[in-house]
């Protein structure tokens, strides 16, 4: 059972693992194509926080985030093979984060090719997210192994 589970933690992590290894080697010096692909997907997020809130959101440079996002990846993926709740945490943040901010069905009519597509990437992301919240769920039930007392010897008069 305990093989399993490694090998299932495994093959879960090398989905974020492989990501972030690709972009690490696109990275660049200005962040890559993640980084560049993020730029208008955040002007948009952040228009849309700013219409609904009225808040603004700070200017952030869109390497930064690419970099943070390599790193959640890479090192998450990493501790969550070992079955670290501190790594599932770190693929938590990311998904939680860059999920809604890449897949932005929610800007397109219901009717057009791109919202059913942004739809379908995004549910799958929620899945990733629910089996991160399902592990962390259980890694925090299943108690601890506590050492047995021995029974203390009974003196005779």
């Amino acid at each position: 059972m305990a093989f399993l589970s490694f090998a299932g933690r495994l093959l879960f992590a090398s989905v974020f693992i492989l990501s972030a290894w690709q972009e690490f080697n696109e990275f660049g010096t200005d962040g890559g194509p993640a980084a560049k692909a993020l730029r208008p997907k955040f002007n948009v997020f952040s228009n849309h926080v700013r219409s609904h809130t009225g808040m603004e959101l700070p200017q952030i440079e869109m390497k930064i985030i690419a970099a943070t996002a390599i790193t959640l990846k890479g090192i998450g993926g990493l501790l969550f093979i070992f079955g670290s709740n501190l790594g599932a945490s770190l693929l938590l943040l990311h998904q939680a984060l860059l999920t809604p901010l890449l897949y932005d069905f929610y800007n397109y009519d219901a009717d057009k090719k791109e919202f059913h597509q942004l739809f379908t990437k995004f549910t799958q992301e929620l899945a990733l997210l629910g089996a991160l919240l399902f592990f962390i769920g259980m890694k925090n039930s299943t108690p601890r192994r506590q050492l047995k007392k021995k029974p203390g010897k009974t003196k005779s008069a």
